[in-house]
């Protein structure tokens, strides 16, 4: 009897795990075909038609012009970036960065993009997940002209600095410069645009700021000098929720992948931080002191000539400050003249009888700028269409043809003005030169005469 109680437990025993293999077979069927049911992240995401992204108001992530176009290099990408998913983007400005994170946290975006790093991100310890890493920053100190440079944090012994309460990068900052004895970090409620203006006012004489802000805002502020970075560079990403599903980062890394093999994301990068660090200290306070002293009499000129050939008076404006610092007379050693300094050839096609009329010069620049821009070939977009218009005002539209066929023999987009401004030097290089149709020109010009007529055009834009 005993032997057939082993018996039966034995067949009682495999019965039993017969019956659970078979039910944890049960259970994971039924665990896959429910998630084979249960629609993704990205399916809801398309239902719904809307990709919620969070950001902040700066000049360097998202702005509106003066339009009420929405603009800046986050904005691009993160509108690119719903384009690819076919849907519709929802922008939702947060008033700080600790909001900014907050909206993260409770699910209401899907992403945040607003020059964060992955760094000061993870220091709030929410299991955050993050996008392909796509631009660098670095807290900057930046301190007033008149008083002597900061070159490292040792500089800044029993100093005030101050810094932005919100900054995201506020406690790395922090850290970087906890041994500095007898400094005061001032944490202020002001953003980085304001810093710099108290800075350039007096109120302070050190503030720290991030460095993609003071690249682009450097050239409104004068006073505002570089001291040094307080960190090495950090990548700047996306933030994701810790929730996040895999398909949607994967989708994320695609979008970047794509970009980066087609050369979109350096031609969007250089779009708007391509032209700066082209004024100096003292060619920024001079173009300031123009605005306010020479520009308002020329005004309604530019204006009327940029209407009439539908330009933007700005851009207009800024060709002229780059051709004569907007003076009607100015003449230049090889024979061009006035406001637009017009070459006597062009001035006569153009039926303009009077270069140093200005007037008839900003007309003439004008109409000549917009015939320029007309013969680039259509297929290129605006804003490359425009900076090679502005190139060939400077250098030819010949010698413009001769580096498009350089870039396009080297592999590089002809269209695509990033790839062209590399090789507008070559024109000076024999080697290449003898290859071309026009020959030999100053190819350094060009490219330094539309950053310069860029840089000129933002801080237009952001004061008029």
């Amino acid at each position: 009897m005993v032997q057939d109680a082993h018996v039966f437990q034995g067949c009682f025993n495999e019965v039993v795990m017969k019956s659970a293999i078979r039910i944890t077979g049960l259970l994971v069927l039924f665990t896959v075909l429910q998630a084979c049911t249960q629609p993704s992240q990205i399916d809801l995401l398309k239902k719904e038609g809307r990709l919620h992204w969070v950001t902040l108001n700066s000049p360097t992530t998202y702005f509106e012009s003066r339009d009420g176009v929405p603009e800046g290099l986050e904005y691009e990408l993160a509108q690119r970036f719903a384009a690819a998913l076919g849907v519709k983007l929802n922008v939702i400005v947060a008033e700080s960065a600790e909001e900014l994170f907050q909206l993260v946290d409770n699910n209401f975006a899907h992403f945040a993009g607003a020059g964060l790093t992955r760094q000061a991100a993870e220091l709030r310890g929410k299991g955050y997940r993050f996008g392909p890493e796509y631009t660098q920053v670095q807290p900057t100190l930046v301190y007033r002209s008149g008083s002597e440079r900061p070159v490292k944090p040792g500089d800044l012994s029993n100093t005030v600095v101050w810094i932005n309460m919100h900054t995201p990068h506020f406690a790395l900052i922090r850290e970087a410069l906890a041994s500095v004895e007898g400094l005061t970090l001032a944490p202020v409620e002001m953003d980085d645009t304001e810093l710099l203006e108290a800075l350039n006012r007096g109120d302070t004489q050190r503030v720290i700021v991030d460095s993609s802000l003071f690249e682009v805002k450097q050239a409104l502020y004068p006073r505002a000098r570089y001291g040094f970075h307080i960190t090495p560079p950090m990548s700047v990403s996306w933030v994701f929720p810790a929730q996040t599903g895999d398909e949607l980062l994967r989708a994320a890394e695609r979008f970047f992948t794509q970009l980066e093999q087609s050369g979109e994301l350096i031609q969007i990068t250089e779009r708007y931080f391509g032209h700066l660090k082209q004024l100096n200290y003292v060619g920024a306070r001079t173009f300031l002191r123009h605005i306010e002293k020479r520009l308002p009499r020329y005004e309604p000129l530019l204006k009327e000539a940029a209407g009439a050939t539908g330009l933007d008076w700005r851009l207009l404006a800024a060709i002229g400050y780059q051709e004569s610092h907007w003076r009607p007379y100015a003449v230049s050693p090889t024979g061009v003249k006035g406001f637009m300094m017009l070459t006597l050839p062009t001035a006569r096609d153009l039926g303009i009888k009077n270069r140093l009329n200005p007037a008839q010069s900003i007309w003439g620049g004008a109409r000549y700028f917009r015939s320029l821009k007309s013969r680039i070939p259509e297929r290129i977009p605006d804003p490359d269409r425009t900076w090679f218009a502005l190139a060939a005002y400077n250098v030819g539209l010949g010698h413009l043809e001769d580096a498009r066929k350089i870039t396009q023999m080297q592999g590089g987009d002809p269209d695509k003005w990033v790839d062209v401004k590399e090789r507008l030097p070559l024109l000076q290089q024999k080697k290449w030169y003898k290859k071309t149709r026009h020959g030999y020109a100053r190819g350094w010009e060009p490219v330094h005469y539309v950053q310069n007529i860029r840089r000129y055009y933002d801080v237009l834009t952001w004061m008029t």
